[in-house]
């Protein structure tokens, strides 16, 4: 399981508003390209964010669902690749203090091919894009933080 922490500058609900808001996926997801419709609802249990990932012209759609959901705490989803497969992808928020919050992210490979991969291959190619999601989650949620 590929295991990435950042302590991102902003109050905790400046960083859950950036994952409740299904629309700014693409801005933050390293390899989401483009947000194609995201369910009423998000991020409730079983709503989806109906997503292309990939440079154009050659971009997969597909969709990741929320499994579970505890605002301003928890995000755990299930984000699909085909032909890749699917990974179980959980954002754990703990406060820090009033400004700052950290964001514990766990990704593992849960279906298709890519499970054939030995988890340090998995780890190698995950934690790297993982720590820039991070990176780009911290700047939208500092940036809501002081709009």
């Amino acid at each position: 399981m590929a295991e990435v922490s950042l302590e991102v500058e902003a109050p905790i609900d400046a960083v859950w508003a950036v994952l409740a808001d299904g629309w700014s996926y693409a801005g933050w997801v390293v390899g989401a390209s483009h947000i194609r419709d995201v369910d009423a609802g998000w991020p409730k249990q079983g709503v989806r964010i109906h997503h292309s990932v990939g440079p154009w012209p050659f971009t997969i759609e597909d969709v990741t669902e929320v499994v579970r959901c505890e605002p301003n705490r928890l995000l755990e989803l299930d984000a699909r690749l085909w032909p890749a497969g699917a990974a179980r992808i959980t954002f754990t928020l703990t406060a820090r203090s009033e400004s700052l919050t950290e964001v514990h992210m766990a990704e593992r490979v849960v279906r298709g091919p890519s499970t054939l991969m030995p988890n340090v291959v998995q780890d190698a190619l995950l934690t790297p894009r993982n720590r820039e999601t991070l990176q780009r989650l911290n700047a939208l949620a500092k940036g809501r933080a002081s709009g």
